[in-house]
């Protein structure tokens, strides 16, 4: 997938007093398009458009569709159908069959759902709106002690290909209460990240996960931290900052939200009782 994730860019170089013309490495940012093929309708009908990088295109449909409460599980898919545009390079369009019975009635489909790779999807006024769904009960682990959390940045960035190559993309990565690198996604945008790792999940039938950490790259919004609580995931931890909203939501649902990690520190906003004494 390297090749449809980076794109070699002539550039100048300026160090040292000189300049020199050099093909840098810049990551991919392309439009998707989705649409869904609701069971006995005749067309398709359009969804959203989202910026992402391409790769795991599948994963992050399935798991958009799972975080915004439009499936349950990955039977609510029968198929998805992807589609080229002969302008590009690169399939940018994704097709999601649903299952006889799954409708857009009881969901907020009517808003707007227009994404992209800045906000995610946007337009939720209130933390009650999240609650509408149905959201798993988080378990009262793991528990983890903060060195073990503190070492997850460098492990997440080890597992970075195209961050290694680009320094332009986003990851989410999944880890167990060892610190145990489980599952690593990388996308221009952080909600699509987080989405393509939960739409692996949810397609491998592995919903809601055991207990584990969830480590995104940037900063913790509403949109993520959404997308967490859905997938039953009871630690969310970020190298930057959380958001307010973000914040009140984390508390609501029960989930441990933790803020700048580093090697040498981190900041623990809700739920502290996941964290234990340090295992040095």
């Amino acid at each position: 997938m390297a090749s449809l994730r980076t794109r070699l860019w002539p550039t100048w170089f300026y160090g040292d007093g000189a300049k020199q013309l050099l093909e840098d490495p810049v990551v991919v940012e392309e439009p998707l398009e989705i649409l869904l093929h609701l069971h006995g309708e005749a067309d398709p009908m359009p969804l959203t458009v989202t910026m992402r990088t391409p790769g795991d295109d599948v994963e992050l449909v399935a798991g958009l569709l799972y975080t915004e409460g439009i499936v349950e599980r990955p039977t609510d898919i029968v198929r998805m159908e992807t589609e080229a545009d002969p302008n590009r390079p690169t399939e940018n369009r994704v097709t999601a069959y649903l299952a006889a019975g799954i409708g857009l009635e009881q969901h907020e489909i009517a808003r707007s759902f227009l994404s992209n790779s800045a906000c995610g999807v946007c337009g939720k006024s209130a933390v009650d709106s999240i609650f509408i769904h149905r959201l798993p009960n988080l378990p009262s682990g793991p528990h983890v002690a903060p060195d073990v959390l503190q070492r997850l940045p460098s492990l997440m960035r080890s597992g970075q290909d195209t961050f290694q190559r680009t320094g332009g993309i986003h990851a989410a990565a999944l880890f167990d209460e060892r610190g145990e690198l489980l599952l690593l996604r990388e996308d221009v945008g952080r909600h699509n990240a987080v989405d393509k790792l939960i739409g692996t999940l949810l397609l491998e039938g592995r919903l809601p996960v055991a207990p584990s950490i969830l480590l995104a790259s940037g900063r913790i919004g509403f949109e993520i931290t959404q997308k967490v609580l859905r997938a039953g995931i009871p630690i969310l931890a970020a190298v930057g900052a959380p958001t307010s909203l973000s914040l009140r939501l984390a508390e609501r649902g029960g989930l441990t939200l933790i803020g700048f990690l580093g090697e040498d520190r981190l900041n623990l906003y809700t739920h502290p009782a996941r964290l234990k004494p340090s295992s040095t």
